[in-house]
């Protein structure tokens, strides 16, 4: 089974080929129903490696061509020229210049962003959470693009489902974090309906992408938190005592 998927028509790009994929299309069950792609839950191995294997397939490669780093909330970006060796090196974003070679992003409320220069034949993917966000990972990924050839004003980004604004309720601590690295960024929170403030994720992300050089960038405008059908989502497990949940695949090649 070819898994379902949605794509942005601001990488609808020639020789490039992306997929935000849900989590329909897999074989995994229970929480991790069905198409979980995350090598670090505690999902049936096997299973986790067939959705890759389905979710490779949607490139017309093999799983070993699909990277995907072990995240861990950084600003960290990997450029990769063949497969990866096991395990996985650490990191929040894969670039490449190779056809073939599948950059992609876990997330699972986080916001996955896929960039493109098609005229360079550069494409990368990242990782955002709001801690890598903050810490830079948006530009890493666009500086990472140039180092290999791509220029800024021809790049072009979509940011893929996450928790969407409405759904995105934080403390007062977590907005003081972000004002004291800035005080515009007091423009991403509103005041939720219970007197919390609500954090807008992907429009920081795009203004992360928009201070990096990157015009014309777009959110797909998918919530992960709000649509459990469609999407694993950490905070709707967290809320629920569920003790895990499954990860979703953001990804992008050269064709």
């Amino acid at each position: 089974m070819i898994p379902p998927v949605l794509t942005s028509p601001v990488l609808n790009l020639p020789g490039v080929r992306h997929a935000f994929f849900t989590r329909r299309g897999g074989v995994s069950t229970g929480v991790y129903d069905s198409l979980n792609v995350g090598l670090g839950s505690n999902d049936d191995p096997e299973s986790v490696r067939t959705n890759r294997r389905r979710a490779a397939a949607v490139f017309g490669q093999g799983p070993e061509r699909l990277l995907t780093c072990y995240q861990i909330h950084s600003a960290v970006v990997r450029v990769a020229e063949e497969p990866w060796d096991q395990p996985r090196p650490e990191g929040d974003g894969v670039v490449t210049t190779r056809p073939g070679l599948i950059c992609g992003a876990l997330s699972a409320d986080c916001a996955p962003v896929l960039l493109a220069d098609a005229e360079a034949r550069v494409v990368g993917a990242a990782h955002a959470g709001w801690k890598g966000a903050l810490d830079g990972v948006v530009e890493s990924a666009v500086a990472a693009m140039v180092a290999q050839g791509a220029r800024r004003e021809r790049i072009r980004a979509a940011v893929g489902p996450c928790i969407g604004p409405d759904s995105y309720e934080v403390g007062p601590e977590f907005v003081e974090r972000f004002v004291h690295h800035d005080p515009a960024s007091r423009r991403f929170f509103r005041d939720g309906e219970n007197g919390r403030p609500k954090f807008d994720l992907p429009a920081f992300v795009l203004a992360r992408l928009e201070q990096a050089g990157v015009e014309g960038a777009r959110w797909i405008g998918r919530d992960t938190c709000a649509e459990e059908s469609e999407f694993f989502s950490n905070r709707r497990a967290f809320k629920r005592g569920e003790g895990d949940y499954g990860r979703l695949l953001s990804a992008i090649a050269l064709v």
